[in-house]
């Protein structure tokens, strides 16, 4: 009985813990849901809820006072590409290595916007939860918690990633938005050179390079924005 009930878990087939919530670390039903939602006490994933607000999915309310911003693909390409890279930037910064961090294109209010983050290894995400707790970013409190998802593969709707998916954004299973390119190779080869930087040298001794003092590229919607510490 405890080898079945152990390679159900998390399954479809388990009718005590939520299947949605194990693999992609959010339910649609939330707190009402009727099954568990286990949550990690330790994972090198974190979540940060509802972090990206795509200015193409602003909805239009009744006084007219939020009115989606009119731009071209082009642009919110740009304007995503912009927010990627400054919250990756940031979190590795000034927590450490990230290994891949995604960022959810569905409009279901469990997942629009949502960020996760994985990191090297688990201590990290840990410091990086207690202290994003108590950050802002762009004028709004950061929601940071450990998520249960570790492979992103299973989370994913594999017919979005076909162009199949008949439940658009509100798919319950991960669309996730992807970034340009140059910017791919600009953060992921950032990484790969670090980790040239401190390897040794033809000779055996450790290579030294000391990273010139020079001001941040850009911080338009800094994490310390309207902060607390």
């Amino acid at each position: 009985m405890a080898e079945y009930l152990a390679a159900i878990f998390g399954t479809e087939k388990d009718k005590v813990n939520c299947s949605f919530y194990f693999k992609i670390g959010a339910c649609r039903h939330g707190e009402k849901c009727s099954r568990l939602h286990n949550k990690p006490t330790f994972s090198q994933t974190i979540l940060l809820q509802n972090l990206y607000l795509n200015p193409q999915n602003v909805p239009i309310t009744a006084d007219g006072s939020h009115i989606p911003a009119s731009m071209t693909d082009v642009e919110a390409q740009e304007h995503f590409d912009e927010f990627f890279e400054e919250v990756f930037i940031e979190l590795q910064d000034r927590y450490g290595e990230i290994e891949e961090m995604n960022i959810c294109d569905n409009l279901g209010d469990h997942l629009v916007g949502n960020v996760y983050v994985k990191f090297r290894d688990e201590e990290t995400a840990e410091r990086a939860v207690a202290e994003l707790n108590n950050r802002w970013f762009n004028g709004r409190p950061i929601y940071a918690e450990l998520s249960p998802v570790t492979d992103f593969r299973e989370a994913c709707c594999r017919q979005y990633e076909m162009g199949e998916c008949t439940r658009a954004g509100f798919c319950n299973f991960m669309h996730l938005k992807p970034i340009s390119r140059e910017l791919r190779r600009k953060l992921y080869g950032r990484m790969s050179h670090g980790k040239r930087s401190r390897s040794r040298s033809p000779d055996g001794r450790r290579r030294d390079h000391k990273r010139k003092s020079s001001p941040r590229r850009h911080r338009s919607r800094s994490l310390e924005r309207s902060g607390r510490y």
